[in-house]
């Protein structure tokens, strides 16, 4: 923790980014570890961030998942990408743990750009049925080494995901499936690469708490504000705080 020295500001700031990242996820149905991942990444190390975000991204997403109507059938339907996203990101955890945290910071800043730009641009993705067989294992391939470099496992998992014609409960099933998945990867390979150590696994504990409470949140707002205009923020905030993380990471070089 670089910037964050002091115990009690170190706990404020880590609960107000999950209530934020928490809120997001209530009122859009993802962003957690996005929001979580970004914030953080302004104050430590990338791997650090990846660590805290561990169990309430963990604990939040088997909640999404579980809330869906058919688990079986969906894991029958993704498991090849599923397999692809896992495998890759074990591979690729080794990425956010190396001494390259220039390159890793303005990694992480560029891919919260390229997912503020889609969602600006509102450019979607039509995945032909007979195409999923080979398409999906690519896209979690490159998912899981965009997790393992960064800690954010988005892209483009979320684009092909919403590419797939499912309808909205078993899209939100999907998105969970796909970042459990995620999380328990990222998870393992940081913790093979000594990067969780106790004090992260217990201020990750203590961001569940935070987390759910925006959740809730989240969901109490969701029918009281207009979704596209809170899309419309979410996203343009997104890109800011990419361009700061980028400009973070590459400013070293100049």
């Amino acid at each position: 923790m670089p910037e964050l020295f002091i115990p009690e500001l170190f706990i404020i700031v880590v609960g107000a980014v999950f209530v934020l990242a928490g809120l997001v996820k209530g009122v859009v149905g993802l962003g957690l570890p996005t929001v979580a991942m970004g914030l953080l990444g302004l104050v430590m190390l990338p791997a650090e961030a990846a660590a805290i975000l561990l169990l309430p991204s963990f604990v939040t997403n088997v909640w999404q998942l579980l809330a869906g109507p058919d688990v079986a059938a969906l894991v029958r339907r993704l498991w090849p990408m599923m397999s692809a996203v896992f495998a890759a990101t074990l591979a690729s955890a080794g990425l956010i743990t190396s001494s390259y945290t220039s390159i890793v910071t303005a990694g992480l800043g560029l891919v919260l750009l390229v997912y503020a730009a889609l969602g600006l641009l509102k450019l979607k993705m039509s995945v032909p049925s007979a195409a999923e067989p080979w398409v999906g294992p690519v896209v979690g391939a490159l998912t899981g080494i965009m997790t393992g470099a960064t800690g954010v496992f988005v892209i483009p998992a979320v684009p092909y995901l919403s590419g797939l014609g499912l309808g909205r409960d078993d899209l939100v099933q999907a998105l969970g499936l796909s970042f459990t998945v995620s999380t328990v990867a990222l998870g393992i390979g940081l913790w093979a690469n000594g990067a969780v150590p106790l004090n992260q696994l217990g201020m990750s504990a203590f961001a569940i708490v935070p987390a759910l409470a925006g959740m809730w949140l989240g969901g109490w707002l969701r029918s009281r504000i207009e979704a596209e205009t809170f899309r419309r923020w979410f996203f343009a905030g997104l890109a800011l705080l990419g361009a700061h993380i980028s400009w973070q990471g590459l400013a070293p070089a100049f």
